[in-house]
């Protein structure tokens, strides 16, 4: 991926830094400067920026190892400008699993700030008035950057247990309705009070702080987002890839041109093709292998295909495909039966299997 500077790997897990978050580090300099602070003061909160995100990725990683132990995996950790991001390739659907997991990443800045809380007097400084508290603080000490770095994962905690998709408390508070009411009609009413309260940022947002405006728009589409994944997965569940194949389908030649592929595209509705040797399944090309070479229209398919694909049996359920479509970042199978070439299955006629099946019978 682009724009990421990758820092390693912890468990399997990779960590990478998205190229936006120094634009953070810039902007609280910046910020520092136009209050007129010193170099201390400045090099003070850059360091608190840096570790707060280190606790960041240990709240991810939170969610991440918990996730292992009930074999769901993590491609990776991305640190951004708004916080971490851990890539996991599906939420539990157990309400047990999904509680652990959720909980998981708030616990790790519960001890963290618990552990700050025994080496530093933290109630000390609220026996402080405003006005020598805020001397207190300004203060370049130690002391002070980790009573910020306290007060920070105490904030964390809070910010991520507001009962709200994509928010942690959001993944509780369907968890804890699962175990009574289902996953589906949990994820609704977890996805409205995450909807309402998106509304009410919104409004206080208007009237106080504008950044509340952004936290607003994340929550109310991450909650929607979920309610209708939910219900899509819902609708599919025990339906076999076989019931959405797509069987009246084009097979290209190794020895097609790239010219042959934009002619069979452009005369009909197929973008993606798979390519057949002597009936054995030798490669597949998308239309963004077609679009890449479409400037050397007589280059053959065989050196342009990509030969490294997976196929899928028909029997598999098509829930499974969507988990694969996200784990393999692909959008298009060939789809085996009892070891023939069958068809094949997408994102689009998935979609459209998906469209029919929430068609109400009359």
């Amino acid at each position: 991926m682009k724009g990421v500077l990758k820092l390693g790997s912890i468990s399997g897990i990779k960590i990478e830094v998205h190229w936006t978050f120094t634009l953070l580090l810039f902007w609280v300099a910046f910020l520092e400067i136009q209050r007129g602070s010193n170099l201390d003061r400045i090099l003070l909160n850059e360091a608190l920026i840096i570790v707060l995100f280190i606790c960041v990725i240990l709240h991810e990683l939170g969610h991440a190892l918990t996730a292992k132990k009930f074999n769901i995996n993590t491609q990776k950790i991305t640190l951004l400008p708004i916080g971490g991001v851990a890539m996991l390739e599906k939420m539990p659907e157990k309400p047990r699993q999904e509680l652990l997991v959720a909980l998981a990443g708030p616990a790790v800045n519960v001890v963290i700030a618990i552990l700050i809380f025994l080496v530093v007097p933290v109630k000390s400084y609220f026996n402080f008035d405003a006005i020598v508290l805020e001397e207190v603080l300004y203060q370049t000490t130690f002391q002070n950057f980790l009573f910020y770095l306290f007060i920070a994962n105490v904030m964390l905690v809070v910010f991520n247990l507001i009962p709200a998709f994509p928010m942690d408390g959001g993944r509780v508070l369907r968890a804890l309705l699962s175990f009574k009411l289902g996953r589906v009609e949990a994820t609704k009413i977890a996805s409205s009070i995450g909807q309402g309260l998106a509304i009410l940022f919104f409004i206080l947002g208007l009237l106080f702080n504008p950044f509340l405006i952004l936290i607003a728009f994340f929550i109310f589409f991450g909650a929607y987002g979920e309610n209708q994944m939910v219900k899509q997965n819902s609708l599919l569940e025990g339906h076999l890839v076989r019931e959405a194949t797509l069987t009246n389908i084009t097979l290209i030649s190794p020895v097609h041109t790239i010219k042959d592929v934009m002619d069979i595209t452009l005369a009909g509705a197929e973008k993606d093709f798979v390519v057949m040797d002597k009936d054995e399944i030798v490669g597949i090309v998308t239309q963004k292998h077609v679009l890449k070479h479409a400037n050397t229209p007589l280059l053959v398919v065989k050196d342009v295909m990509d030969k490294d694909f997976k196929t899928v049996d028909a029997s598999m359920e098509i829930v499974k495909v969507l988990e694969l479509f996200a784990k393999e970042k692909k959008n298009f199978f060939p789809v085996m039966d009892d070891g023939m070439l069958a068809g094949v299955i997408d994102r689009t006629n998935i979609g459209e299997y998906i469209l029919f099946k929430s068609v109400p019978l009359k």
